[in-house]
């Protein structure tokens, strides 16, 4: 896939003491990719077109070096998040750094869910990218806690269920895969601590609770391959659609009934999800099943 170039800290210490000077450790650098990485995330496309366009507000494009959104600014959450991932993006010395916070990237005068617009209303603030997919330094962890990178989840659902599906991923990645994922939701009405509701209201504006939540990553083994070719008809596919709602947590994480298909999650949303892939190939991989690895204990 495309190069990405990435740093040691090693390289530099080596090169100081070389002139023998001593480093302290609090001076090492952390280990991060480095590169053109907003076209990563966005690799295989862009799912519903979206635009970095005030006049498109309802499909906003946000394009980070951690990961891409499409921002929905009536409904207050992403449509989906798209990201990159392999092992070297969560190995490091980065620490979760819990600093939920508004997005200084949407346009100032529309409404922008902090960090306390979810309190005490029932549901997690759900990340899309996951805090854990980026460890190689603070700076990438705390990208992950800009509230457009949140939906309003089922607490179950997103402390145990979802969890789960977060660290098989990662699993993969540690089995030297790389994988383009996306996330996103759908419908109206999720299930959270004290019951069920449609929205939040957060002073005189709402964030949309979503009906359901879904995921859909391409993995492939690692390599440095600059175009599509490495993603054929035989690569792994995963795709899952589980409803936003506590009564989840009922369910093994990796029930049949959440494992779906891209061409189903394609019918539910309207996106093309993977729109760069050649049309043979897209439609082999989407209508395949996964089957999860039956030796995998999840996050342990």
């Amino acid at each position: 896939m495309k190069k990405i170039l990435f740093f040691f800290s090693t390289t530099f210490l080596i090169l100081l003491s070389s002139c023998g000077e001593e480093v302290p450790a609090n001076n090492v650098e952390e280990y991060c990719p480095t590169g053109n990485l907003a076209d990563l995330h966005l690799y295989l496309g862009n799912p519903s077109n979206a635009e970095e366009n005030i006049n498109m507000p309802n499909n906003y494009l946000l394009e980070l070096d951690e990961y891409a959104v499409s921002y929905n600014r009536d409904k207050a959450i992403p449509n989906w998040v798209s990201w990159y991932l392999s092992s070297d993006w969560y190995s490091g010395d980065g620490n979760r750094q819990d600093d939920f916070r508004q997005n200084p990237f949407l346009p100032s005068d529309w409404y922008a869910p902090d960090s306390e617009s979810y309190k005490n209303t029932g549901f997690d603030r759900g990340h899309n990218c996951p805090s854990a997919d980026r460890l190689c330094s603070d700076n990438f962890n705390s990208a992950t806690f800009f509230m457009t990178n949140m939906v309003p989840q089922s607490p179950f659902h997103n402390q145990e269920i979802w969890v789960a599906w977060e660290c098989y991923l990662r699993y993969l990645a540690d089995q030297d895969m790389e994988l383009y994922i996306v996330m996103g939701n759908y419908g109206l009405g999720g299930d959270g601590f004290f019951g069920y509701r449609t929205t939040i209201s957060d002073g005189d504006n709402e964030i949309t609770i979503p009906a359901s939540i879904w995921k859909v990553a391409i993995a492939i083994p690692k390599g440095d391959d600059e175009d599509l070719a490495a993603i054929t008809g035989q690569s792994m596919v995963i795709a899952i659609d589980i409803p936003n709602s506590q009564a989840v947590a009922d369910y093994d994480w990796d029930d049949s009934s959440f494992i779906t298909t891209v061409d189903e999650i394609e019918s539910k949303t309207g996106y093309d999800l993977f729109s760069n892939l050649p049309t043979s190939v897209q439609s082999t991989l989407e209508s395949k099943y996964h089957q999860t690895d039956p030796t995998y204990n999840p996050c342990n």
